[in-house]
């Protein structure tokens, strides 16, 4: 009897975002057509360049503080297709970039060291602004890693919310 081989857990380049699930394909092809305008010298990228001159031609003003906002959001100096597809997957489907929630955790993490004491957390969270109920956090807490000392890894939660286990 030959042994059926296992799946692999570990995930290409191509698993490691799921952004052909958030959108479908005429989606994909009406986003290409846009990141081929955008892609103002046909690079194949787009870049701050890019970017100025794009929102010059469209007559909106093209300041160094907004075309460093835009490129911020991308994860480094250029924008290919897919980072663009991500981008916009995210925006069309109402989640907020990686770096934004991320950001928000970091609010509370006063050392810097990527994680939150869990029960400190949960307090503000269910205190503070928008209240999440005790319940909202379980389901959170659920799935993340709490540590040994009770602190909860948010950089690692951010990570698999975005992208999966």
């Amino acid at each position: 009897m030959t042994p059926v081989p296992r799946k692999s857990k570990q995930r290409n380049a191509r698993q490691n975002s799921n952004v052909f699930a958030m959108i479908d394909k005429q989606q994909i092809q009406e986003l290409k057509k846009a990141f081929d305008l955008m892609d103002m010298n046909h690079d194949e990228v787009v870049d701050a360049e890019d970017l100025k001159a794009i929102l010059e031609y469209l007559g909106q003003p093209a300041t160094p503080d907004l075309i460093e906002q835009m490129m911020s959001e991308a994860p480094g100096p250029h924008i290919n297709f897919m980072v663009f597809l991500t981008l916009m997957a995210d925006k069309l489907t109402g989640t907020d970039p990686e770096q934004v929630i991320a950001k928000a955790f970091a609010a509370f993490d006063d050392e810097g060291k990527g994680k939150i004491n869990a029960d400190y957390l949960r307090e503000c969270m269910t205190t503070m602004g928008d209240r999440f109920t005790d319940q909202e956090v379980d389901i959170m807490f659920k799935g993340a890693a709490i540590d040994e000392q009770g602190n909860f890894d948010y950089k690692d939660f951010v990570r698999v919310l975005k992208h999966g286990e």
